[in-house]
């Protein structure tokens, strides 16, 4: 059995809000470390039938990336459920939503940068 490990190092200000996020994978190609502005890591606990999750994003993070990181997300998480399942019609309910989701943000910033 081959092990792969996943570091992960966020960097806190004094109020322990995240001011750097950066991760690494041993079986990356990358030479170093990678940073990001947010992150989501679920984890599925078979025996108390819940998910754990830990969901973090810098000061730098604006709100628009975190429409934007929203919305890839569901978009990925439908594709994953499908591979999963094979489920067509709820893989396109999800994918549906996030679109519904992300114009109803988009259309949210137009009105706030009119008035």
């Amino acid at each position: 059995m081959n092990k792969s490990t996943i570091t992960i190092d966020v960097f806190l200000d004094t109020d322990k809000v995240p001011e750097q996020i950066s991760w690494n994978a041993s079986d990356s190609n990358a030479d170093m470390a990678q940073q990001c502005k947010a992150m989501m890591i679920s984890f599925w606990d078979g025996a108390d039938k819940t998910a754990m999750r830990i969901d973090l994003w810098t000061k730098q993070m604006m709100v628009d990336e975190m429409a934007d990181f929203y919305y890839q997300t569901m978009v990925t998480m439908a594709d994953t459920f499908h591979r999963a399942t094979k489920n067509d019609e709820l893989t396109n309910d999800l994918k549906n939503f996030a679109k519904t989701f992300y114009n109803k943000f988009r259309e949210q910033q137009v009105k706030e940068n009119k008035a």
